[in-house]
């Protein structure tokens, strides 16, 4: 079990990892104890390149736990293509069910895999930043780092 500290251009972030795959990112943390691994390094430099421009994709391995139904929506995010965004109720459709649009927000935001899997890509159907538990000034700054914002104005995407 690993666990090491990224400082980015969003703020610091904490990265967890065990058995050889990342299982958390949290915004905003400074741990005070390190002990990296192989998979928080290739994270680490993963997480840089993203930043840098040079990285749209990841290949990290990763260990999501969750419900079944939180697995799924996690995966359904881990579809939307970066620079891209969905809207929740979107969200709710691709998972079969308009209905579920409240449970897909909850789970979306039970996420501990940020950028990773990326609910930062999910808005408001008016396309209002909503509901992100690294706070809405990070989900706006991953936004524009994929280019989804540019000055005041936000590109909406289906």
């Amino acid at each position: 079990m690993g666990q090491s500290n990224f400082n980015s251009p969003i703020g610091p972030i904490a990265t967890y990892s065990e058995d050889d795959c990342i299982t958390q990112i949290e915004f905003n943390q400074h741990l005070e104890e390190e002990e990296t691994d192989s998979v928080i390094e290739s994270c680490k430099t993963q997480l840089t390149e993203y930043f840098k421009g040079q990285r749209k994709t990841f290949n990290v391995k990763i260990k999501p736990v969750g419900t079944e139904f939180q697995l799924r929506v996690w995966n359904k995010l881990k579809e939307i293509p970066f620079g891209k965004t969905i809207s929740y109720s979107d969200l709710a459709i691709r998972l079969g069910d308009l209905k579920a649009i409240r449970a897909a927000g909850t789970a979306n935001g039970k996420n501990k895999i940020p950028i990773i899997i990326p609910c930062h890509r999910v808005i408001g159907k008016d396309g209002s930043l909503v509901g992100f538990a690294g706070g809405l000034e990070i989900k706006e700054q991953l936004l524009r780092q994929e280019g989804v914002i540019s000055g005041e104005q936000i590109k909406i995407f289906g």
